[in-house]
This record gives C-alpha cells, sequence and structure tokens, in this order.
C-alpha cells in the first residue's frame, strides 16, 4: 500500500482503543445492574458503549424505569470493575505499542480524545505504561459537548497545535468515528471485535477501517 505524507498528529480514543476497557466494563456492569436487582441486556448496554456519562445514565433510566437510580449503579459498577481488575489486568490492545512507539519515533505528537473521565483516564493510561506517548488528555465533557459532537477532537488538535484536516483520529466505535469526521480528522476505525463486528454502512464512508492497529503503519512514511 502506498504511504503518504505523515500526519501533524494523531489522536485516539482510548476505551476499546488503546485498552482492552471495554471487556472489563461490561464484566462489571453485569454484575452491578444485578446487584441493583435488575436483569442485565446486551441490547441496552450496547447503546451504551461510547456514550458520555450523562447519555449513558439517559439509556439505562429509560430502560429500567423510576426505580433505577444511576448514582447507586455508578458507584456499584465502580467496586465490580476494581474487583474484575485484580484478577483480570486491562490488557493493551494488540498493535497499539508498536505504533505509539513509531509516532513517537518521528516526533509527531498525540492526545486522548475519551468519554471516561479524567481521574480514570490518566490512572488506566499510567497502569498500562502508555501515559509517557500522549502530550495532552481531553476527557469527559473538558471539551463542552462529547462525542459524537466534534468537541474533543477539535479540542485535542488545538491542544497539539495541529490542522485538523491534517490529523489523524483512531477510534473502535461508531460514535467515535463521528465525532473525529465531524472535527476533519482523518479517521482510522479499529472496530472493538468484543462490541461490534463491522461499523455501520451510514459510517463506512467516514473513515478507513483496520483489523489491528497495527495495520495504521501502513500509512505511515516510516
Amino acid at each position: 500500500m502506498p504511504r503518504q505524507q505523515n500526519p501533524e498528529a494523531v489522536v485516539f480514543d482510548m476505551d476499546g482503543t488503546l485498552l482492552d476497557s471495554e471487556t472489563a466494563a461490561r464484566a462489571a456492569f453485569m454484575l452491578a445492574i444485578v446487584d441493583l436487582g435488575f436483569d442485565y441486556d446486551a441490547d441496552t448496554y450496547n447503546r451504551c458503549i461510547g456514550t458520555s456519562h450523562a447519555g449513558t445514565e439517559a439509556i439505562l433510566k429509560a430502560a429500567y424505569g423510576a426505580s433505577y437510580d444511576h448514582g447507586k449503579l455508578h458507584d456499584r459498577w465502580g467496586v465490580r470493575f476494581s474487583e474484575y481488575k485484580q484478577d483480570h489486568p486491562i490488557a493493551i490492545k494488540p498493535g497499539v505499542c508498536e505504533v505509539l512507539q513509531v509516532l513517537a519515533a518521528r516526533s509527531i505528537p498525540m492526545a486522548v480524545a475519551t468519554s471516561n473521565s479524567r481521574e480514570v483516564c490518566e490512572a488506566h493510561l499510567a497502569e498500562a505504561g502508555l501515559r509517557r506517548f500522549f502530550a495532552h488528555l481531553v476527557c469527559a465533557d473538558e471539551a463542552g459537548l462529547t462525542k459524537p459532537a466534534p468537541d474533543p477532537y477539535t479540542l485535542a488538535v488545538r491542544k497539539l497545535d495541529a490542522a485538523p484536516t491534517r490529523s489523524w483520529a483512531v477510534e473502535d466505535t461508531s460514535i467515535g468515528v463521528l465525532s473525529a469526521y465531524r472535527a476533519g480528522l482523518r479517521v482510522f476505525h479499529v472496530p472493538d471485535l468484543s462490541i461490534e463486528s463491522m461499523p455501520a454502512n451510514d459510517i463506512l464512508p467516514h473513515s478507513t477501517v483496520l483489523r489491528r492497529m497495527d495495520q495504521l503503519l501502513d500509512f505511515i512514511e516510516l
């Protein structure tokens, strides 16, 4: 595959893109929602993936009704997540380390744009040994509107002093792809196969789909 000019900057999503945290999040949610007296429903959970805290709350309230307490779920989910991690450390997604090392060696600045909180983002990246690669983190609603709005990616490239049209984004969900596309970045979609086997047809024109993160190296001038 012919290579092209390298990007001015690259912005990565975290959960499901850099880290296999979606597996742990789902396992913890399955336990936490039952702890609160509700049944786990995979379709309901899938609609929450990639959304903001507020978006997740709205989906779950609509699904579980007036007796659902999102604050209690959030707390219990955190407890169950910590318990799960003790026996199942969060893994780095295949090919991520190779890509980050190549970009760093070429002095291409990198950032993370995530719907997770800054505290969680900092902790997960530090535990995985990846924090050093990223000049900036854009977390939760720090940019204003959350994904699929363009705000997180717009702020990330601004912090990296790069032009959106000359920057790349790497995402695992359709919501994230839309966010980065709307911000003007070139988007690479590496679907998290635990949640979606292939992107929806209306997302395909907005991104280049990769099976593994290290396929991104085919597009980098080495």
